[in-house]
């Protein structure tokens, strides 16, 4: 792997790693042409089997350091770069449910236009349905005797497993039986068979923090250091303006217009909407860009991880700022979506209306919104009628 070791000193140098730490990954990579070269075998026989028998190797041979596949990561990104090292497609399975889960991906991204985290949940989803009826059929679906009372027992069996996502499975059950019956493998329209989830909306009270809370989670952020800057902005955002954490995540540098004051904020379901970008969420971003955001940073997105690689922070890591902000400042854990309720909360009791309030957090229906007037006390104390009773 000689010839490849000045141009992956660049291409580490480029990602952001420190002198210290490159060089332990070119260590690592001396090490394994020694290996490649004892075994016989050529740098394009890096597949993942051949990874993992060579980290087998070096932890028999008692090293403590880089000791699975993860910290081969650099290496074997840059040799695919240069196609030096075949890129690693999983292998799927050319089974009957594989193969009609392929035509339901196909399906629902080209004529639903769906997104592709949605269809990715629905596939993950509707798996186990099918897995289980191939089980059951010896590997032959055999959908066309499929009947509603199947269905209903495994949406009863999927509830008792998995109550929390009880909805969604049906809803992904539902769209894979609809999918079915329009490509004729069903000739009935089982979709309407699959049970529906009781539920009850608007029972709960959204859980927002106190105004006390919010000043200790925000201060709770070192600004002197370029991670506290960084955190700071992104908890500025999430309860300033009220954004989801996949939505701080994907705010690319584009996004922001400065001259306008706006900002372009990609949520649920491909929307695009433009906010206006208040004076001390724009400082509070300007501060972590001028003075936080790494300058070799290779993601056109706004926040970055604080290590190299610096790419782009995903919705998990946002909500691990947050919640790690929380055990900061003594609150305990907080969830990235609390920040959200918290901003609907202080616009209500600033004087908002409900219709204001929708308009700011981009609901599509106002029934999402009508939970926030529970927690108006004192616009509802007014419809309050009296106990009965002498003692009322």
């Amino acid at each position: 792997m000689a010839p490849y070791v000045d141009g992956y000193r660049v291409e580490l140098e480029r990602l952001g790693y420190t002198p210290l730490t490159a060089a332990a990954h070119v260590r690592l990579m001396a090490h394994l042409s020694r290996w490649l070269a004892w075994e016989g075998l050529q740098t394009s026989a890096l597949t993942p089997a051949t990874v993992d028998a060579y980290f087998v190797h070096r932890r028999a041979a008692g090293y403590v350091n880089e000791r699975t596949a993860r910290a081969l990561q650099p290496l074997m990104g840059y040799l695919q770069h240069l196609g030096v090292v075949p890129e690693c497609v999983p292998a799927v399975a050319a089974t009957p449910v594989e193969r009609l889960l392929g035509r339901y991906r196909d399906y629902l991204a080209t004529e639903r236009g769906l997104a592709q985290a949605t269809v990715a949940l629905n596939v993950r989803l509707v798996r186990p349905f099918l897995l289980e009826r191939a089980k059951k059929t010896e590997d032959d679906l055999d959908l066309e005797s499929l009947t509603a009372g199947e269905v209903a027992t495994f949406v009863v069996v999927q509830c008792r497993r998995r109550p929390r996502s009880a909805q969604r499975i049906v809803t992904a059950l539902r769209s894979l039986l609809t999918f079915l019956y329009v490509e004729g493998v069903i000739d009935q329209p089982l979709a309407t068979a699959v049970p529906s989830v009781a539920g009850w909306t608007l029972t709960g009270l959204p859980k927002a923090l106190e105004a006390g809370q919010v000043v200790a989670l925000l201060a709770s952020c070192d600004q002197q250091r370029p991670t506290g800057r960084r955190d700071l902005a992104i908890l500025t955002l999430l309860f300033r303006l009220g954004l989801r954490a996949g939505e701080v995540a994907a705010l690319g540098l584009d996004d922001i217009d400065w001259r306008l004051g706006e900002i372009t904020v990609r949520g649920k379901g491909n929307h695009h909407d433009r906010l206006p970008l208040p004076a001390d969420v724009g400082e509070k971003i300007v501060a972590y860009l001028r003075s936080g955001r790494p300058a070799a940073a290779h993601d056109r997105t706004v926040f970055v991880r604080a290590q190299a690689p610096y790419c782009a922070l995903t919705t998990g890591a946002v909500t691990t700022v947050v919640a790690c902000a929380g055990r900061r400042a003594g609150i305990g854990v907080v969830h990235a979506h609390r920040l959200r309720h918290s901003a609907a909360t202080a616009m209500l009791r600033g004087g908002g209306s409900l219709s204001e309030i929708g308009q700011a957090l981009r609901h599509v229906r106002p029934l999402t919104t009508a939970i926030y007037a529970k927690v108006d006390t004192e616009a509802l104390r007014a419809l309050a009628r009296p106990w009965p009773g002498e003692v009322a």
